[in-house]
């Protein structure tokens, strides 16, 4: 039997260490199964709007339910990081001779910056809570890397809730949070779950380039850019091409116009996630120069580098096709005999669309 009044103050002291090393919100949920939580993702998946990625549906019950994935859990620690911009992620909406790199992936992977930083935390956890008297506190310390479902917890810990983008927003922090979590079998008092404040306000909804979003709260991934350009690996449907404008990682456009935004402090994002100089404004002719070993050393330590020089490159092409800059053509051309089919496709469709211009 665990001490609630030992659970009690390790939870307040957990607070203060999570802040200490990096996170601005914490809080407690259960690990139990949340029936809606279960049914509304099973929904979304039966539907096919999860696209391509496959891994979302082949652990989708390990996804719905903490206790599914850890039948031992009690409690599930949800925890945010801000990497709230410093500049206006929309600023560059136009210019078609750079790129447009969401803001989450401007500086060091987050992947690899929240999971650090969750390991110094779950360290601390046992030794504080063993000192306390707590014998078992075993854990599991996840990062966007396996069956869970970060942002439906993170509302249910009370951190923040699930805009009508899909994505959390907090009071304090806007759109701007990356999220972590420890399942724990250290049963902690849950906070109250955080309650939509969202409103009447729809600007993420009008604010998307490819109306991904069927409805409120219900994301359409095969039309998303984020996903088009990140986790779709073949070429982009050319109906969403136009649309993609000079975006080249990612999408920020429903996350920017947050009104909640307006409370996100930039001061309080973590330093590791400062925007790298040369991420900040691009220009396309560099990128569309890279070959493998050349996108590798520019992209080392980015999220950027998960998607392979392909990948990369393909979305160039598309934003210097979208650019109307005819300077291009020189370097757009030559990858038209690039040994990935994929890179010479697009190739191609840009070639045509600057051939087109006045």
């Amino acid at each position: 039997m665990v001490n609630n009044d030992a659970t009690r103050v390790l939870a307040a002291r957990l607070r203060e260490q999570a802040r200490a090393l990096g996170f601005v919100a914490v809080g407690f949920a259960p690990a139990a199964t949340d029936p809606l939580r279960r049914a509304r993702l099973l929904a979304w998946l039966d539907e096919g709007r999860h696209g391509s990625m496959a891994w979302m549906e082949s652990r989708a019950e390990e996804r719905a339910a903490p206790q599914t994935l850890w039948d031992e859990a009690r409690s599930v620690i949800a925890l945010g990081m801000s990497y709230a911009p410093r500049h206006d992620p929309l600023a560059l909406e136009g210019r078609g001779e750079v790129g447009r790199v969401s803001v989450y992936a401007q500086g060091r992977d987050y992947h690899d910056v929240v999971k650090k930083a969750l390991k110094a935390l779950a360290r601390w956890l046992v030794a504080e809570a063993q000192s306390l008297g707590i014998a078992d506190a075993r854990l599991k310390v996840f990062v966007d890397t396996a069956p869970v479902m970060e942002k439906p917890l993170a509302q249910a810990a009370g951190i923040g809730w699930q805009g009508k983008h899909t994505n959390v927003v907090s009071r304090a922090h806007g759109s701007w949070l990356f999220l972590g979590a420890i399942y724990t079998v250290i049963p902690f008092a849950p906070d109250a779950p955080h309650r939509d404040l969202c409103g009447s306000c729809r600007a993420c909804q009008d604010a998307c380039p490819t109306s991904a979003f069927p409805a409120p709260y219900r994301l359409d991934a095969r039309r998303c850019i984020s996903y088009l350009t990140i986790e779709h690996a073949g070429p982009i449907p050319h109906e969403f091409r136009a649309a993609i404008g000079n975006r080249i990682y990612g999408c920020d456009d429903c996350l920017a116009v947050c009104p909640w935004n307006k409370f996100a402090a930039a001061a309080a994002a973590h330093h590791r996630f400062e925007a790298r100089p040369e991420l900040v404004a691009p220009p396309l002719a560099d990128f569309l120069r890279l070959d493998d070993a050349g996108f590798r050393a520019r992209f080392s330590g980015s999220a950027v580098k998960r998607i392979g020089r392909y990948r990369f490159v393909r979305n160039c092409l598309i934003a210097a096709g979208n650019s109307g800059d005819r300077s291009l053509l020189a370097l757009v051309d030559a990858l038209t005999a690039d040994a990935s089919a994929l890179v010479a496709e697009a190739a191609g469709w840009a070639a045509a669309q600057l051939r087109a211009c006045p």
